[in-house]
């Protein structure tokens, strides 16, 4: 039954989701909510980079149900890895939601669960708005953090969070070599993360909704990412999207700004850009089928960049 305008799902892999009818999507792929996150955020954070007895430093941003975190747990578990986590989330009803469901609790051992349960009661998650509350991280964070996750609502549906001064943000929280990781493709995103001095990375398409698509998210660091099995640089295509105007970034210089001025604003940027169209530079060149995570029925429609 919903609760909240947030109604429980479960994914293709038969983990836990929830899809929320104020914003009309998805959290997760319907793919599987824990696929998307050891896809998109355990597997591209390389922990076999950390020696086992280290302690990482960790931002999430938009942290949901929780799922990405109890990952994260588990495999930082596996190898001998502690967690100095911080939780950037505005609403508590997915978390709350989450751990009172018996099917995602089943997903979890029970020392993950347990470390799950503690963090989410913690000062160390800071609710609302992520803009005003980024400031409210400790200090000695800048330019710390191993990983910084961002699993927004897509940035059609939630711009406030992939904003060019938002991100910029999130990169002053980065260590030289740390990483920060999210599903999101999409070229106003990329080039919002390039205007912030760091360097890009594809995540490799591997769930079988992305035959055929070009990335599977995306990660930035201050350093250089070298391609391996996970992670693969921009093609030459990929980043003449981020040139067109479809990587006109979102921007809110004030950090206040709602979704719809947002998006009015950009639309307005785009539409005096000398730059070639999303739509046109996707048909000159036969651009990628998915930018974003796919909400099947029941989990919201696909969208364009533009």
């Amino acid at each position: 039954m919903p609760e909240g305008g947030l109604q429980a799902r479960l994914t293709a892999d038969g983990s836990f989701s929830l899809f929320s009818d104020a914003v009309g999507e998805g959290f997760h792929s319907a793919d599987g909510a824990l696929a998307e996150a050891r896809a998109k955020f355990v597997l591209p954070a390389g922990l076999e980079r950390f020696a086992p007895g280290g302690t990482l430093q960790v931002v999430e941003v938009a942290v949901g149900t929780g799922t990405n975190t109890a990952a994260l747990l588990e495999a930082t578990r596996q190898r001998g890895l502690a967690l100095s986590w911080w939780g950037l989330e505005r609403d508590p009803e997915p978390l709350r939601l989450a751990l009172a469901d018996g099917g995602f609790r089943r997903q979890w051992p029970p020392e993950v669960l347990s470390q799950a349960e503690a963090l989410g009661a913690s000062d160390r998650l800071l609710w609302g708005d992520a803009r005003t509350r980024l400031v409210d991280l400790p200090t000695a964070l800048t330019g710390a953090c191993d990983l910084v996750l961002l699993d927004a609502f897509s940035p059609r549906r939630s711009p406030e969070l992939w904003t060019v001064e938002f991100l910029a943000g999130l990169a002053r929280l980065l260590a030289p070599q740390g990483r920060l990781l999210t599903y999101c493709s999409a070229a106003a995103v990329r080039r919002a993360l390039a205007e912030a001095g760091l360097q890009l990375a594809a995540i490799r398409a591997v769930a079988p909704h992305e035959e055929g698509a070009w990335s599977g998210g995306t990660v930035a660091s201050p350093s250089p990412l070298a391609s391996d099995g996970v992670l693969r640089g921009l093609s030459p295509m990929e980043r003449e999207h981020m040139a067109s105007r479809a990587g006109e970034p979102y921007r809110d210089p004030h950090g206040q700004a709602g979704a719809a001025e947002i998006l009015a604003a950009r639309a307005r940027a785009q539409a005096v850009s000398g730059a070639e169209s999303g739509s046109a530079w996707q048909r000159r060149l036969g651009g990628p089928r998915h930018h974003r995570r796919p909400r099947t029925e029941g989990m919201g429609g696909q969208e364009q960049d533009r």
